[in-house]
């Protein structure tokens, strides 16, 4: 068959206009995800079913996509969606419902009141070091998964929850997934991966000090950082330095696990051999944190302290044996085990004999992307793994079965836990999958690459908006890896353009999708899943994360300007 009817050309201009009006058009599904998320106040699942729409419209009419590859391109994103990322999502959500149904989450949430009965503490305990932990070893959404239910278990509002665990799930994410998105850049840019993992790390460190603070104060107000400003320094200073070391002299796999235990290490010392409490030793001074400016975030646990009698903020629980707690924590401990085993390439190795790679139909290598987002014309490939014993989200079940096997769950039992789990993420899992094909479809139509292009047209200001097309990317992926994947060869095209270090300009793009993860409404679904926000909750959470996702976007940004025209690393 001649080449001219097996392959479509990708082209960055719409109805023959210019960069401007076509960045504007290739713009449209993002605005109306915006507006029927955050001004409508609709539910996800309804603002991805327009945005789809919308993008379709887009690829099909305004970039002559053939309708049969556009559909294509949405339906792989949407498989994308289902797995592996609400294969993590299911399985994370199963676990915490075993320890809630055998009851050993009571024993949980009284031993980490027992460790310190601040709810700020235990914000930074869980949602920063033990999701960046998770983070760094599964990623795709599993660290705020599991956090935030097991926050809402503590007794934190579903909104606090949902808000911690999204600003908090930021440090981590450059290295998250055993270093997948630092390592997935490299390959398609053919960068070193020393320089690049080096470079990210020195982007993303400073955020990762201060990020502690950040979210406390924004969630709770700087009246209530009384008594908590050590530990919350001390929380993002070891996390940033370990990062950075790890970084620059290891390489980017073990970056953020690491750093998320030194940071876990640090938090317990503090609270084990110092006492951060103030006034009545039962009702910390600050406890009740509460959002300033009128932002109607409730605070960590007031609602839910008067709904469970032992939450947080109420009473000292009472306490369990050393074995109690042990017992009760094993299911999160075989979760850490199974994540750092899947961890392992040797591990992975084996487990991938058993992958089955999909040439993805009528849409793999069919789409070719033209100078100058490519160097020459290139097929597009589209592959899906069905990774079925290597997934992050297997690791998850198989840590779930074996936590039923701990805790005497019977058959019966389970099958009923997970049947009542398949029906709360129903929903959730149908936007995800939406939200996936809107991206996808923008990414093969060339919408995605039409933005790009307009952030690249800024010139010498690049710098500062290299770290904002990586936000973007993730924003309409989920991921940065799928981000690095996506813009990673454009802003190396760029930089050469420019004179500017393409290394440089790589990482800044890794290190800004971080800021994007919080708005990801792939993301807020995984956490409407595990908290059950409300629909207007959900709207809420969105407009709360935007304003900090473009503020600590452009904190990103003025660190790449410095890096690249001031400070040299």
């Amino acid at each position: 068959m001649h080449e001219a009817l097996t392959h479509w050309h990708q082209t960055y201009t719409i109805f023959g206009q210019g960069l401007g009006i076509s960045t504007l058009l290739a713009a449209l599904p993002i605005f109306i995800l915006l507006f029927i998320l955050g001004v409508l106040r609709k539910a996800a699942w309804i603002a991805g079913t327009a945005g789809l729409a919308a993008t379709m419209a887009l690829a099909i009419a305004g970039y002559g996509m053939p309708a049969k590859t556009a559909v294509s391109a949405a339906l792989y994103g949407g498989a994308f969606g289902i797995f592996p990322i609400s294969w993590i999502i299911f399985w994370a959500i199963a676990l915490f419902q075993v320890t809630v149904d055998t009851g050993k989450f009571e024993i949980i949430r009284d031993s980490v009141a027992h460790l310190t009965p601040d709810p700020r503490l235990q914000a930074l305990l869980i949602a920063f070091s033990f999701g960046a932990f998770l983070e760094g070893g599964a990623g795709f959404g599993t660290p705020v998964a599991v956090a935030a239910a097991m926050m809402t278990g503590l007794g934190f509002s579903a909104f606090s929850a949902s808000a911690l665990c999204l600003l908090a799930n930021t440090a981590p994410v450059a290295f998250g997934a055993i270093g997948i998105p630092v390592i997935t850049l490299a390959g398609i840019t053919g960068l070193p991966l020393d320089r690049l993992s080096t470079l990210v790390a020195f982007l993303c460190a400073p955020a990762a000090m201060i990020l502690p603070v950040y979210l406390l104060v924004v969630t709770c107000g700087l009246s209530t950082m009384t008594g908590i400003w050590l530990p919350a320094l001390a929380a993002g200073i070891s996390f940033a330095v370990t990062q950075v070391l790890v970084s620059t002299y290891i390489g980017p796999q073990l970056s953020s696990i690491l750093a998320a235990l030194t940071s876990m290490i640090a938090l317990i010392a503090i609270c084990r051999f110092r006492s951060w409490r103030s006034g009545d030793p039962e009702t910390p001074e600050g406890a009740a944190c509460y959002v300033p400016r009128g932002t109607d975030i409730r605070s960590f646990a007031s609602e839910a302290s008067a709904e469970q009698s032992n939450g947080p903020l109420t009473k000292i629980p009472p306490k369990h044996s050393a074995g109690q707690i042990l017992y009760a924590w094993s299911p999160y401990a075989l979760l850490v085990i199974c994540v750092i085993l899947w961890g392992f390439s040797s591990v992975q190795k084996i487990l991938n004999k058993a992958s089955i790679v999909l040439a993805w139909p009528l849409l793999h290598n069919v789409v070719l992307r033209m100078p100058p987002v490519a160097s020459a014309p290139s097929p597009y490939p589209a592959t899906f793994s069905f990774n079925f014993f290597s997934a992050a989200g297997t690791a998850c079940m198989a840590a779930t079965f074996l936590a039923s096997i701990c805790l005497r769950v019977s058959p019966l039992r389970m099958g009923k836990i997970l049947l009542r789990v398949a029906r709360q993420l129903a929903l959730p899992i149908a936007t995800i999958a939406l939200v996936l094909s809107i991206g996808f479809l923008m990414n093969y139509c060339g919408a995605t690459a039409t933005l790009g292009l307009a952030f690249a047209s800024t010139g010498k200001l690049f710098p500062f908006f290299s770290p904002l097309l990586g936000l973007l990317g993730v924003f309409l992926t989920g991921s940065d890896t799928s981000s690095n994947a996506l813009f990673g060869n454009l802003q190396v095209v760029t930089a050469g353009h420019l004179g500017l270090d393409p290394t440089l300009v790589a990482a800044a793009n890794a290190a800004g999708g971080v800021m994007g993860k919080m708005i990801s409404v792939q993301t807020i679904a995984v956490a409407a899943a595990a908290t059950g926000l409300s629909v207007m909750e959900q709207a809420k959470l969105f407009r709360f994360t935007l304003k900090h996702s473009i503020f600590l976007g452009a904190v990103i940004g003025l660190l790449a300007l410095l890096y690249a025209y001031g400070l040299h690393i």
